[in-house]
Order: structure tokens, then C-alpha cells, then sequence
């Protein structure tokens, strides 16, 4: 979007971010971690499916596939589901203390879903619901937060610390990978909640710039008896592209819960988690590439987002008739740069139409309404499938 039309969509403030310095660029380094953590263990789940899989099956659990599926899709609906509510949470105990709630949540969800490996409907609520909504509370933070920080720069920036998903996505799966048959899938889940205490450490890393809060005052001023921030939904571009985006995501993980089994069924000599590493490393070079495109004053985001949007449809669908090693390579190479696209332009939209003052509701909204296609998609993906 062009940002001289965003500033007459938003309402003025005297005070601006000072587009650097220690502190701020600490705050990206905190973001980076914590969108790493969430989305790199949350997207690494198809290797968790593989193995929760078995062990149901064993266990003589019927209809397993479904079952499994539907864990990993209940944690990603979660994470956007409980956006709305952590958008009223930042605006009222601000982004360090929702970020802490959050971890913690993220941690005893994780902590209790290792006792519980062969129980699926446990798992339902332990990492579906609960290890979903603490996910939730710490990563809507984590794209809020940098608004207080920078401005000129936001998109760079928010390529930046959303890039963290893309980093943690190419690590998280080998060593998952290594983890579970090593250790077995309960102890493993154990590491991965240890990992939560690192979300809750770096959270203390969000400050709020000297004067940011001139101008939040007065927007607090002006709700009606009411947490909800009524004046971004008097925002017409803000309402169609929060009903649009949600559209988008019914495809959109498909390929992050499904990828590995699908491998394993039609590449059974081939490693479905290097297909998983491959979107992460271009996705991350996505993420700050086009973050950092964004920022040119003649940049349109929401077309840029929309293109990307359409190009993850594309290869996505071409995944399916690919007939060789290389074309799953070169189409997961695709959808990488596309999702990087996406994910980085999601801050700067928000702050382009609602202003600092309404991004972290606009942002959690425009998650939590997603939560739907987000999880009911991969879901439906395997009853197509059959």
C-alpha cells in the first residue's frame, strides 16, 4: 500500500518510533525467537503425525489418520483463533505480559501432551487447545510490539522477525527427527517444552518506547463501554481484506501437516522432511527479501500480497501431479518465496491501514477469523484425499 494513502487512513500522532537502536532492534531479535518457536513447532508437525500415527495404530485407535490430523490442525486453528483475544490483551496489559501468559500456557500444554501420546482426544485439548491458545498469546505480540519500534522500516523488519518461522521450520524437523526414534515421541515433547521457557525469557525483552503511549490514550478514549477497538471496523479496506484472508488459508497448510506422509507414499526412497527445510529456507529468504521490498514508497502491499496468495495456490495444487524428485524440490522452493511473501506483509497491512494504534487489533482479528480455514483445512484435505 502506498504509505502517503495509509497516513490519511489513520490518525495522526505527534510522536514516531525512533527506526533503531539498541533496544529496538533487541525487540526484533525477542520477535524472531518467539515467531521461530511457535510456527517452527507448529509447522514441523507432519513429523509429529508421522509417529503419533504409528503409535495410535498400535494402540488400535480406528480411523487414525483423521485423528492425528486433526491435533496438529486444532494447534495451527488455535493459534488464530486466540488472536482476537490477544489483541484485547496487548491493548490492555500490554505486549510483554500477554507474551509471558502465553509461554507459559505454551509450556504446561506441551508438558502435559508428553503423558498423554496414545490418548488423541487428551491431545485434542492439551496440544491442540492449550499449547494453541499459549502459541497464540505469545506470537500476536511479537508482530504488535514492532510498530512502537520502527516505521520507516516496518516491513524490513517485520520480514525480519517473521523470517524466525522460516529459520526454526528448517531446523525443527531433522532434529524432531532425531529426537523421536532416539528418545520416543513422549520425551521429546518434553524437550520441545522446555523450549517454551525461552519464549517466556525473551518476552521480557518488549518495551514500550519513551511517549509511545501519546496517542493510545486517546484511542482508548474512544471505544464505546467496550475492550473491542470499534474504529478499524468503520475501515472498509480493513474489513475486506480481514474477509479475504481467511479465504486463503483453507489451502494454506495443507502442505506443512501433509507433506511428510505424502512422501512417504509416492517418494518412499525420498525424506519428505527435506521438503519441509526447503519452504522453511526460502520462505525465510521470502520473508526479509520481500519485507524489505515492501518498503519502497511505490510498493502496493496488498497486491504484492494478493500475487503470493495466488502463486501458493498454484504449486500447491501442482504438488499432487508432480512426477519426479526434482519438481517436488522446485514447486516446494515456490511456495516458500510465496509464503514469505504473505506472512511478512500480515504487520505492515495493519499498520498501513488501522495505524500503530489499531495493528494489534487489526492483526488479531484478521488471525482469529482465519482460525476456521486454518483448521478445519488440512482436515478436509485428507477426507478429499480418499
Amino acid at each position: 500500500m502506498d504509505p502517503a494513502a495509509a497516513n490519511e487512513m489513520v490518525p495522526k500522532n505527534p510522536w514516531a518510533p525512533a527506526d533503531g537502536g539498541f533496544r529496538a532492534w533487541l525487540v526484533v531479535a525477542a520477535s524472531f525467537i518467539i515467531h521461530g518457536l511457535v510456527f517452527g513447532i507448529n509447522l514441523s508437525y507432519s513429523v509429529i503425525y508421522y509417529e503419533l500415527q504409528r503409535i495410535l495404530d498400535s494402540s488400535g485407535v480406528t480411523d487414525t489418520s483423521y485423528k492425528t490430523s486433526l491435533v496438529g490442525s486444532l494447534s495451527l486453528g488455535m493459534t488464530f483463533a486466540f488472536s482476537a483475544l490477544a489483541g484485547i490483551l496487548i491493548d490492555r496489559l500490554g505486549n510483554r505480559m500477554t507474551a509471558i501468559i502465553g509461554g507459559s500456557l505454551a509450556l504446561i500444554g506441551m508438558l502435559a501432551s508428553s503423558f498423554v501420546v496414545q490418548y488423541v482426544e487428551a491431545l485434542y485439548f492439551t496440544y491442540g487447545i492449550l499449547f494453541g491458545c499459549g502459541a497464540s498469546l505469545s506470537f500476536n505480540p511479537s508482530l504488535s510490539v514492532l510498530g512502537l519500534h520502527f516505521r520507516r522500516r516496518i516491513g524490513l523488519v517485520c520480514g525480519i522477525a517473521t523470517a524466525g518461522a522460516s529459520v526454526f521450520t528448517f531446523i525443527l524437523p531433522p532434529v524432531l527427527g532425531a529426537l523421536i526414534p532416539s528418545i520416543g515421541l513422549d520425551w521429546t515433547l518434553r524437550v520441545v517444552a522446555l523450549l517454551m521457557i525461552i519464549i517466556i525469557a525473551v518476552s521480557f525483552a518488549y518495551t514500550v518506547p519513551e511517549g509511545a503511549n501519546v496517542g493510545r490514550t486517546e484511542e482508548k478514549k474512544l471505544k464505546i463501554e467496550s475492550f473491542l477497538n470499534v474504529k478499524i471496523w468503520k475501515n472498509k479496506k480493513f474489513v475486506i481484506w480481514t474477509i479475504g484472508v481467511p479465504f486463503a488459508f483453507f489451502g494454506y497448510f495443507v502442505p506443512f501437516v501433509h507433506l511428510v506422509k505424502f512422501v512417504s507414499i509416492n517418494f518412499p526412497g525420498d525424506d519428505g522432511k527435506t521438503l519441509v527445510m526447503c519452504i522453511g529456507v526460502a520462505s525465510a529468504v521470502g520473508r526479509v527479501g520481500f519485507g524489505l521490498l515492501s518498503d519502497h514508497e511505490k510498493i502496493n502491499r496488498v497486491l504484492l500480497q494478493q500475487i503470493s496468495l495466488f502463486l501458493i495456490g498454484i504449486f500447491t495444487m501442482l504438488l499432487v501431479p508432480a512426477n519426479a524428485w526434482i519438481y517436488m524440490i522446485l514447486l516446494c522452493l515456490g511456495i516458500g518465496l510465496a509464503d514469505g511473501c504473505f506472512i511478512s506483509l500480515i504487520g505492515p497491512i495493519a499498520f498501513d491501514l488501522c495505524g500503530p494504534e489499531g495493528a494489534a487489533q487489526a492483526i488479531g482479528f484478521v488471525n482469529g477469523i482465519s482460525a476456521i480455514s486454518v483448521t478445519l483445512g488440512p482436515t478436509i484435505a485428507v477426507h478429499i484425499s480418499r
